[in-house]
């Protein structure tokens, strides 16, 4: 008789997943992910949280001290996955334009995908300062990594301004786009990814 498989993904009954202290703590992060991009910020509490990752209710107070920092975790790994996937359509080289298309579309992708949890987080931003400093603090990060890019392409110097305006102008589209609100106003979608693509291609020169 041969012996069954169990995914480590699922837990078997009642029994916790096991792993290491990171993998456990990256199951949680992914859970609270999933569940704030699907109920908001304020539809989860942290038992939810460890039941979707398959772990008892204490387990998510070994790696967290509260929801908030499970939040912050979780928008972490949604920034550093989204300029990682930047970073590999760079990578995969063309013409200034193909890239940019290629970007636009990542991000469209990443946002829709997210948009839930994109929303708890700019609610959170307006009403709680911790959360505020940490998405600033990720906000000079992200002006920093567009420079070093266009640095690394041989591009033009733009000031700190001039990509801040970028980083605003796109991401509250993207968002846009992601939430409907250009069927909603009655614009066009293929109007407006293609001036996207056009400050994205201003960027990377």
């Amino acid at each position: 008789m041969s012996r069954r498989t169990v995914s480590p993904k699922k837990p078997q009954g009642d029994r916790p997943l096991r792993g290491t202290p990171a993998q456990t703590r990256e199951r949680l992060v992914d859970a609270a992910a999933e569940l704030f991009n699907r109920f908001g910020y304020h539809g989860v509490d942290s038992n939810r949280i460890a039941k979707e990752a398959g772990y008892a209710a204490g387990t998510f107070y070994k790696h967290f001290s509260d929801k908030r920092d499970a939040f912050l975790a979780a928008y972490e790994n949604w920034a550093r996955s989204e300029w990682e996937a930047v970073r590999a359509e760079l990578d995969a080289g063309g013409t200034t334009e193909e890239i940019a298309r290629r970007l636009v579309a990542v991000a469209v992708s990443f946002h829709s995908r997210w948009r839930g949890l994109r929303a708890s987080l700019l609610e959170l931003v307006f009403a709680d300062a911790e959360v505020r400093r940490f998405y600033r603090a990720q906000r000079r990060q992200q002006i920093v990594l567009m420079a070093e890019i266009r640095a690394a392409r041989g591009g033009e110097v733009h000031t700190r301004e001039e990509d801040a305006i970028h980083l605003y102008t796109c991401e509250r589209t993207y968002d846009a786009i992601a939430g409907g609100e250009l069927e909603a106003l009655g614009l066009s979608r293929e109007t407006i990814l293609e001036a996207m693509v056009q400050q994205v291609v201003a960027i990377l020169q």
